[in-house]
């Protein structure tokens, strides 16, 4: 049982004794029935009305409710619309007042979630307003009328994110551009002159529209001044350029350069006009300097036809080069010569490098094979010949490599300019090719030229005799004194063999003449006592040919009166030691004169 139902009998039997009692009372003070019945029908009435009064409070409580849930019902379905969000249902089936009560909350709640996107969206529309006029653009599009949705919310967020960021960017590419700018104008020496120069350089930055048209104004602007700063650079650059050309042409003065030392850096209009001034005074200098000018600018010509590897036939084409009336005139065309030659080398001056490459490389191949035939290089010390070697065998490598490299770029310079790549005059690759063909011609010659010279020198060994390979270091070994070899009788060959030996370690040999002179023939040496020197008492190289001893002279077996011939020819001597030996044996056996070599004085 309920508490409110045991209350309720209870409140009944206190009504019962309440009843109780006043009859009680009404009997002991002896009221009549009709007064206590009166009296009766009085509390009854009481009873009822407070009865009837607190139902009436109560159904008027219940009507309150059942009212308020009505329109917190009504309210509620319409913030749900307007938030949209699913209309409030209750998981139970609830009473009278638990429903009014969480219906109640619920509109609270819709109330408060209202409220607060109104609220949001207004200050969403607050900085759209303020970013919109910095951008210059339009505001965003959304209903003041109706609530937000979350979806709306989120998207007006974002909107406005991008437009903080996009005035953040905007902001700092104007604040950049503006100080190029300021750089720019104090470059040039130029002050603002139009509104919009001067909204960006003189007012506060904060008040500057940042609108896409104003950035690409602001561009345009910043990109003409570069353009100026640009062109007044490169007419300050040209003017030093020509200043220094005309200061190496005219010789000035370390002393008078350095007093221009400011104004050969910067651009500003200043700089130039100072510059420009220095220009005219040189180019007024060089008029009445004008010899001395064009011999610099004839300098500078050779050295531009040595890189552009101009042949004679293209110097020569120049006439004015050789032109000795030095006028105006003479002066333009070789100013025109000059610029145009600079320019030719500038444009293909990847190709004339290349070529330099080689010409070096080649020089330094052509050194190294000068060196590898140069047999005093054997006696170097200090590793210098591995080095040689290794370099002379990384040039044969790299040289046909650089040779194809340059032979591609070439080709593809003369289909893009469609003429011949000319080096002295030829063609590169016929270039390349004669040099090496001139290369293995003068190896050839070379060749050759020690061929002969040991051919040469291998018949005059036969013709007068070899001289001895080795050092005369056992001259004190000899038995023979110098005093006795002075005694000796030059007829006598054996006699004089004999002496010859100890003095020098070795033999003295002499092929045999195949025929004497004609007569009437004028002889050339005669051996006699006299002391006198004979002029074929020459030198061979470093080797003597004949020796003088005690005035006279050894001329290989002949006789004091037998004239020898003054030439011989190469079929008069024997060209093998075997042939030789056998005309010696001939000789030997036959009763030869005295002018002939005796088999029996060759000691071995």
């Amino acid at each position: 049982m309920r508490r409110s139902e045991v209350l309720a009998e209870e409140s009944i039997l206190c009504l019962q004794k309440a009843l109780t009692h006043l009859r009680e009372i009404w009997e002991l003070i002896g009221i009549p029935e009709d007064q206590r019945l009166q009296r009766t029908e009085v509390v009854k009435k009481h009873i009822k009305d407070l009865l009837d009064m607190m139902i009436a409070e109560e159904e008027s409580l219940k009507e309150r409710l059942i009212k308020s849930i009505s329109i917190c019902q009504k309210e509620l379905n319409t913030l749900c619309s307007e938030l949209h969000v699913e209309p409030f249902q209750e998981e139970e089936e609830p009473t009278i007042l638990q429903l009014e009560k969480d219906l109640r909350t619920q509109v609270e709640l819709m109330r408060k979630q209202k409220k607060e996107r109104k609220q949001e969206r207004k200050l969403l529309q607050e900085q759209d307003k303020e970013l919109c006029e910095v951008l210059c653009m339009p505001p965003y599009d959304i209903d003041s009328a109706s609530v937000p949705t979350l979806e709306e919310l989120n998207q007006f967020r974002q909107h406005v994110a991008t437009l903080k960021e996009t005035r953040a960017s905007r902001r700092e590419e104007f604040v950049n551009i503006k100080k190029q700018i300021i750089l720019c104008m104090e470059e040039l020496d130029h002050t603002p002159d139009t509104s919009f120069e001067r909204d960006v350089v003189c007012e506060d930055e904060d008040a500057f529209c940042l609108s896409l048209e104003n950035i690409a104004t602001l561009q345009k602007l910043l990109r003409q001044l570069e353009m100026r700063k640009s062109q007044n650079e490169a007419v300050c650059e040209g003017l030093r350029a020509q200043i220094r050309e005309l200061w190496d042409r005219l010789q000035i003065p370390a002393e008078e350069r350095e007093a221009m030392a400011m104004a050969m850096t910067g651009s500003k209009a200043k700089v130039k006009k100072v510059l420009q001034l220095e220009v005219d005074r040189l180019e007024e200098l060089k008029m009445q300097n004008i010899k001395k000018v064009i011999e610099a600018i004839r300098v500078e010509l050779a050295e531009y036809w040595d890189r552009c590897f101009y042949s004679q036939e293209q110097r020569q084409a120049f006439a004015p080069y050789y032109d000795e009336d030095y006028t105006e005139h003479l002066l333009q065309l070789h100013d025109a010569e000059i610029v145009r030659l600079r320019n030719y080398y500038e444009g293909h001056k990847e190709l004339f490098e290349g070529v330099q490459k080689w010409e070096e490389n080649w020089r330094l191949f052509l050194e190294f094979e000068r060196k590898a035939s140069d047999p005093s290089r054997f006696t170097n010390r200090g590793g210098n010949l591995l080095k040689e070697e290794k370099q002379r065998a990384k040039l044969q490598k790299t040289l046909p490599k650089l040779e194809e490299e340059l032979k591609v770029q070439i080709e593809r310079w003369e289909q893009e300019h469609a003429k011949a790549f000319v080096v002295n005059g030829q063609k590169f690759v016929e270039y390349v090719t004669e040099q090496w063909e001139m290369h293995r011609s003068e190896k050839e010659r070379a060749k050759q030229e020690r061929q002969l010279k040991n051919k040469k020198q291998t018949e005059t060994e036969m013709l007068y005799g070899s001289a001895p390979r080795t050092p005369n270091k056992r001259r004190g070994l000899a038995p023979t004194t110098p005093g006795k070899v002075r005694k000796l009788n030059t007829t006598t060959m054996s006699s004089a063999n004999s002496s010859i030996r100890p003095v020098f370690g070795g033999t003295v040999y002499r092929s045999p003449v195949s025929r004497l002179p004609p007569s009437g023939s004028k002889p050339v040496l005669t051996s006699t006592c006299s002391g006198k020197k004979n002029p074929r008492a020459g030198r061979h190289g470093g080797d003597k040919e004949n020796l003088e001893l005690n005035g006279s002279i050894l001329s290989g077996g002949y006789p004091s009166s037998a004239p020898l011939q003054r030439n011989f020819s190469i079929n008069s001597v024997a060209s093998t030691y075997s042939e030789f030996a056998r005309e010696l044996s001939k000789a030997s056996k036959s009763d030869a004169p005295s002018g002939i070599l005796n088999s029996t004085n060759i000691q071995s």
